[in-house]
């Protein structure tokens, strides 16, 4: 796959795009109460990469509004896969997944998504689904990130090979992936994962660093929460969603 990297200008002004979508969110806050609720099921949050749970306070906030048992990750600014992190990671879902007597589901901002799409791998007995929010998965991320400069100077720091990029492979347990187009921090085309009978791509309007809290992307990670467990299906958007979501 060929990809470029995102313009830089684009980088700098994504906050400010993010900002926009926020104001947004809370415009809308009638309408995401509209949306479905859930079972209570456990919810393991992990925010992308340079970021801390700060940045997913409004997920969080709206995810419990719908009635699951969210978790924050509770492990200060996400500087990458530390030995640290990696350690602490399984054992976090491990908890969390004793403490409620049923599987969690593992919602992933950006390198929040590649974790995610990690601990399912290795524990998938304990996920129960996997949503994913601009995460760059694919081998090619990791030269054409507007952040690779960054997680390049603190790869000295990273517990060596860990976790992989996985190339977007099925996974043991359903997993959804959303994306936009207008990405400015990392390619789209690296954050697709192979679609199968239980994987699918969603691409939302928006920024990259708005996707924890853009209505759009709020919309398919409740309609993904309140499927039941064992009866897993692709996502069909409803019409008057369809011109801020679109199933690839």
């Amino acid at each position: 796959m060929m990809v470029r990297k995102p313009p830089l200008v684009g980088a700098l002004i994504d906050p400010v795009r993010a900002g926009g979508e926020l104001a947004t969110s809370v415009g809308l806050l009638p309408f995401l109460r509209m949306l479905p609720s859930g079972d209570g099921h456990p919810v393991l949050v992990l925010p992308g990469f340079m970021a801390g749970d700060t940045s997913t306070i409004p997920l969080r906030t709206f995810l419990k509004s719908k009635g699951y048992a969210v978790s924050a990750w509770d492990m200060g600014r996400n500087l990458g896969p530390t030995p640290e992190v990696m350690d602490r990671m399984p054992r976090l879902l491990r908890e969390i997944v004793n403490e409620h007597d049923r599987k969690a589901t593992l919602v992933g901002w950006s390198m929040g998504g590649i974790y995610a799409r990690w601990l399912a791998g290795i524990r998938p007995e304990r996920v129960r689904q996997v949503v994913t929010l601009g995460s760059p998965v694919r081998s090619e991320a990791r030269k054409s990130s507007n952040a690779s400069s960054l997680f390049d100077y603190l790869r000295p720091y990273h517990d060596e090979g860990l976790p992989g990029l996985d190339n977007g492979a099925p996974l043991e347990v359903p997993a959804t992936a959303i994306h936009t187009r207008s990405d400015a921090i990392v390619p789209w085309e690296t954050c697709l994962i192979d679609p199968g009978a239980q994987s699918e791509n969603v691409r939302v309007s928006g920024s990259h660093s708005g996707l924890g809290f853009n209505p759009a992307a709020l919309y398919v990670v409740a309609d993904r929460l309140g499927l039941e467990e064992k009866n897993w299906l692709p996502l069909r958007v409803k019409r008057w969603a369809r011109s801020v979501v679109e199933v690839v």
